[in-house]
């Protein structure tokens, strides 16, 4: 039976989005983003919300989280738990300078239709695999390529940049200032790279946390430049929830179909912003 590839179904698309104008947001919350000391450990809250960083939801899955030392060496995730509304873990801090803490997912979303109905593709299909996961049949097969990444940095003692060399998948953030050195009333300076390039037009949401206690969201909406970088200007201290993802591609006039669009990335980073 002959299969059809149709790129970008929108309707995969949409589950995997995280764009600013949905509710629900997906977040890592470490209980310290710069520590001290030779016995350091750092407990990690996870969930999908909607008022950050509150759980009223459901716990993020903590299957593809990993840690990685400032030596670049992977570090045990210990003491995993998942609940009705969150999970938690710790990892225990051995080495100084700046850790990563990252769930990424490179997957294959879509559907196809079989025997008169429209199934969706299996969780955890990838483009390697995507042959053995369809069953003989399968026709008028609808896929899009997403890359999800989500993470966060801890950093003990003096901050590091070891671990921001970039794989070349997705959305990647490259310090020009170090995620753990923000201060309320300055500047901070990141560039964005798309499959290791620096990605342009690319929109950046900024979110405080809190959003439970007041009534406007204070949303922060900015776009990466020609270099792919973008300056944010934090208005007050606390945690905040960064947002970038490839833009939303739109149909021209008359076109019917799913959009142009051949895949999808999305990156989230928890940011701690101090007082000066």
């Amino acid at each position: 039976m002959k299969t059809r590839l149709l790129i970008a179904a929108s309707a995969a698309l949409a589950l995997f989005a995280a764009a600013p104008a949905q509710a629900h947001r997906q977040w890592m919350l470490p209980s310290s983003t710069v520590l001290s000391g030779d016995d350091v450990w750092v407990t990690v809250d996870a969930a999908v919300s909607n008022d950050l960083f509150y759980f009223e939801h459901q716990p993020l899955r903590l299957d593809a989280v990993k840690a990685w030392a400032p030596d670049g060496s992977e570090a045990p995730i210990e003491n995993k738990a998942t609940g009705r509304y969150r999970s938690t873990f710790d990892v225990h801090l051995t080495q100084k300078g700046t850790w990563r803490i990252a769930s990424v997912a490179d997957m294959l979303m879509g559907s196809y239709d079989l025997d008169g109905k429209t199934e969706r593709l299996p969780r955890g299909t990838t483009a390697a695999n995507l042959a053995e996961r369809l069953p003989a049949g399968a026709t008028n097969v609808r896929t899009a390529e997403a890359n999800n990444r989500n993470e966060i940095f801890v950093t003990v003692g003096e901050p590091t940049t070891t671990l921001f060399t970039p794989t070349g998948k997705g959305i990647e953030l490259v310090p020009v200032t170090h995620p753990n050195d923000l201060f309320a009333g300055e500047t901070a300076t990141f560039q964005f790279l798309l499959d290791g390039k620096p990605a342009a037009g690319l929109p950046v949401t900024v979110i405080p946390g809190g959003i439970r206690y007041r009534d406007q969201l204070g949303q922060i909406d900015l776009k990466t430049g020609a270099d792919g970088t973008v300056a944010i200007d934090w208005p007050e201290p606390g945690m905040y929830w960064l947002n970038v993802t490839t833009p939303q591609a739109e149909r021209e006039e008359g076109a019917g179909g799913p959009p142009p669009l051949a895949r999808r990335a999305s990156y989230v980073t928890t940011l701690e912003v101090m007082a000066p």
